[in-house]
């Protein structure tokens, strides 16, 4: 309401500019007049159509040029100039441009106007063309700011939601693994208390062992959220992951093959693939025997961890939908499942590309 108040005003004061001149110098004449509203009452609707409103103003302001009636400037065709240089689109101002020009030589042209009279309202357009012409540019770099910022802020969001959920995966895996073996340990000690108190002095210090580490690996995961570079764990240390769950009384193996230089990202999901599959074999596969491969090609690094315990893929929790997560987050493929050699028990097997998401 407030733009058509202010086109209302800028019509009202261009139509007395147009059609005053000639009234008060000349016999009144009902035809000056009605071209002297043609010429700038259009106006009121300047924003709504641009084209078509330049359109009528040129109609009237040539007829008022070719009769020797227009004011020194042409108000209102300055006006629409402006309106449509700011608000058409761009093949509308390529043929705004052709039309005003034409018009406006026709109407020097035609009533034999002074040579200066060329370059004086060829400048007049310009200027008006330039003004509308820099309010449209500032006004599509401000929409471009604020879609930038909006992308910016999604972007964030995204990113704050993803460090959440990484977050949240490494507390899973620091955890679900560190206080499943500390309680088969603790239960293993518990029960030779008394009659063997060397295996049960090992037991205990595998648990303050394990509880030091499980607070190493927090502090890590939690280091982003205060700002420091977390230091994620990677292929050198799955041997101390396997070291652990030995002393839980599993027969754990490891074998590895040559395997490339690994992006910290690859390297900490390796070692979280690792983490996860050994503790759902503690916590919940009744195996007796793990083999933990890994083998690495120019391309990828092969992770399976394999055992023989009950095998089922309900046996094993949730943890599989995290590690899911966190191998697709690397860009890699993860099979869980019965063991790929036809044995009994349960297969873990993760491929992950080196060079990281692909």
């Amino acid at each position: 309401m407030r733009v058509r108040a202010v086109d209302l005003l800028i019509a009202v004061a261009v139509a007395a500019a147009t059609t005053f001149p000639p009234l008060w110098y000349l016999p009144f004449d009902w035809r000056t007049l009605a071209l002297g509203l043609l010429a700038s009452l259009p106006l009121i609707w300047r924003r709504q159509a641009p084209i078509v409103v330049a359109s009528l103003i040129g109609i009237g302001t040539t007829w008022l040029s070719v009769l020797h009636l227009l004011p020194d400037m042409p108000y209102g065709q300055l006006v629409a100039t402006y309106t449509w240089a700011e608000l058409a689109t761009p093949r509308w101002r390529v043929a705004s441009i052709a039309a005003t020009t034409a018009g406006v030589v026709f109407s020097l042209v035609v009533p034999q106007e002074n040579p200066p009279s060329f370059g004086y309202v060829g400048l007049m357009f310009v200027t008006a063309y330039a003004l509308g012409a820099g309010v449209r540019g500032r006004r599509d770099r401000i929409a471009f700011l604020e879609e930038r910022t909006r992308r910016l802020t999604e972007e964030q969001a995204a990113a704050a939601t993803n460090e959440r959920a990484r977050i949240a995966r490494d507390m899973h895996d620091v955890l679900a693994h560190s206080v499943g073996l500390m309680v088969v340990q603790a239960e293993g000690g518990a029960s030779v208390v008394r009659s063997d108190q060397d295996r049960a002095e090992a037991a205990f210090d595998a648990i303050a062992e394990t509880g030091r580490e499980a607070l190493v690996q927090l502090r890590h995961a939690l280091g982003v959220l205060r700002e420091q570079a977390p230091e994620a764990a990677g292929l050198d240390a799955i041997p101390s992951l396997v070291e652990r769950a030995r002393r839980t009384g599993l027969d754990v193996r490891l074998e590895r093959g040559p395997v490339l230089a690994l992006p910290e990202e690859t390297g900490a999901t390796a070692f979280r693939v690792v983490q996860e599959a050994l503790t759902n074999v503690v916590k919940h596969a009744g195996a007796q025997r793990v083999l933990v491969t890994l083998h690495g090609g120019d391309r990828a690094v092969e992770i399976t961890v394999r055992d023989d315990g009950r095998g089922g893929t309900a046996v094993y929790g949730h943890g599989l939908s995290g590690m899911l997560e966190r191998v697709q987050a690397a860009g890699g493929t993860l099979r869980t499942g019965p063991r790929g050699d036809d044995g009994p028990g349960f297969e873990v097997a993760a491929t992950l590309p080196i060079g990281g998401r692909q």
